[in-house]
């Protein structure tokens, strides 16, 4: 029986739950590894992988090139998006985030076995729409994490390089306000203040661009 190879066309043909177990196996040691060639394409084509030593060597390149080839799109923000006949929608307003909501964030972006959990934060089911306008769900936990696994992952990378993107802005006016007023009428509370704030969004951002591929990052 031929052996059907189904490879993704776009990262809205991979699931954040695919990427996961291959961030899981993309360690230093097993870089550049045939243990790492076989485990990605066991992970994107959904193949097992006693099956894959029966693909031709110039199949397996050409598979891999073609993944290596998804990984290059730049993925943009997507404010609402249907799963299970659920539609999740983007926090409206990030300006109206709980303390809760920030913690739990905080401490699930930056890590790829929590970006499920990070992402159910972000995005929950649309409680009324229209137009382009919508409400969502009030915070409650994480309850949807666990079908963010099954999300599209150009919507989750998206969503990451936002984030990077707006901290980088953040970062940007946070540096130029102390230039101007480091010397002048800030008391030195207030500029450790400031000074703490910039790191924790540089060592953030750097967290980020360690995460995403740098074409991600790169775009305009």
């Amino acid at each position: 029986m031929k052996l059907q190879i189904t490879v993704p066309e776009s990262l809205s043909e991979i699931t954040l739950e695919q990427y996961q177990k291959f961030d899981k196996v993309n360690t230093t040691d097993n870089h550049n590894s045939n243990f790492l060639f076989h485990k990605t394409v066991e992970i994107f084509c959904n193949i097992d992988l006693k099956d894959i030593a029966k693909i031709r060597v110039s199949t397996v390149k050409d598979i891999l090139s073609n993944i290596d080839g998804v990984f290059a799109e730049k993925p943009k923000l997507k404010t609402t998006f249907k799963l299970d006949d659920v539609e999740f929608g983007f926090i409206p307003d990030l300006d109206d985030m709980t303390l809760g909501e920030f913690i739990d964030l905080d401490e699930t972006i930056t890590d790829w076995k929590t970006m499920h959990q990070a992402m159910a934060i972000l995005y929950r089911p649309v409680t009324f729409k229209k137009g382009d306008k919508y409400l969502i769900e009030e915070y409650d936990g994480i309850k949807n994490a666990e079908a963010m696994k099954r999300m599209p992952l150009d919507i989750a990378m998206g969503a990451m390089v936002f984030f990077w993107k707006l901290n980088n802005e953040l970062l940007e006016i946070i540096l130029n306000y102390l230039e101007k007023e480091m010397d002048q009428n800030l008391t030195t509370q207030q500029k450790e203040t400031l000074e703490g704030n910039g790191v924790g969004i540089s060592l953030f951002m750097s967290l980020v661009e360690e995460m995403l591929p740098n074409s991600m990052l790169s775009q305009p």
